[in-house]
């Protein structure tokens, strides 16, 4: 299995970014300003709604206006009582890093990031990573590992491009070599399939610098992968 997922692989762009591309939209915004009892906001005009957005936060003390950012994007996954400590939590520390809940990083990231341009740095800088991945494979079959929760073995080819010193080889070193990776899906954020050729796939990732920084440093380089091993579930 392993010499038939033989790839190729080059880093053909990388970018560090602030904000994910197309995270927030004029629909947030004109959500966020009912909840912040902003009467009428569909008077507002689509150019403005985010600066009315922000005008209307910053009226809040920070903590107080994490709590409502928070409550908007993670009402559902968080208690009243977790939203209230982590609204205060969010003014010095890194969410999206420090918080063991990996399927909640990416929303504490948009969090912090609309809060730290709404106050202008009162709160941490977010700092994400978008790059392009392209694999050449040996073998033209082995783009089928991709078709289902591709994740797992994009990751897997990731961690052999970075030191063994990165967080990803460091802390998943089981998950790596093993059949079940279901991290690997809160380690990459956006995932986009941007070209396909009968041997050769690139991927468009967004992610955060905490994770994929080190990708950067890599050269062209091979790695084998292999998929998860999907268990039929039954909850």
């Amino acid at each position: 299995m392993e010499d038939k997922n033989k790839f190729a692989v080059e880093i053909t762009s990388f970018t560090p970014i602030k904000e994910i591309p197309g995270s927030w939209t004029n629909t947030d915004y004109k959500a966020l300003l009912v909840k912040m009892d902003y009467e009428n906001p569909d008077e507002i005009s689509e150019a403005e709604l985010k600066e009315m957005c922000f005008m209307s936060i910053t009226d809040y003390e920070p903590a107080e206006a994490a709590k409502l950012v928070l409550e908007y994007l993670l009402e559902e996954n968080l208690t009243d009582g977790q939203i209230e400590n982590l609204s205060h939590q969010m003014l010095t520390e890194k969410l999206w890093e420090e918080n063991p809940k990996l399927d909640l990083h990416v929303s504490f990231f948009k969090a912090t990031q609309l809060l730290f341009d709404a106050y202008n740095g009162k709160f941490p800088r977010a700092e994400a990573v978008q790059f392009k991945l392209k694999l050449t494979a040996e073998n033209p079959e082995s783009l089928s590992i991709f078709e289902e929760n591709p994740e797992a073995p994009i990751v897997r080819i990731l961690a052999q491009g970075m030191s063994d010193h990165n967080l990803v080889n460091r802390l998943f070193g089981d998950q790596l070599e093993g059949t079940s990776f279901e991290e690997a899906k809160n380690i990459i954020w956006e995932l986009k399939t941007i070209e396909k050729k009968t041997n050769e796939i690139t991927f468009d990732i967004v992610s955060s610098a905490y994770w994929l920084d080190d990708i950067k440093y890599a050269d062209n380089y091979e790695a084998t992968s292999h998929p998860d091993i999907l268990v039929s579930e039954e909850e």
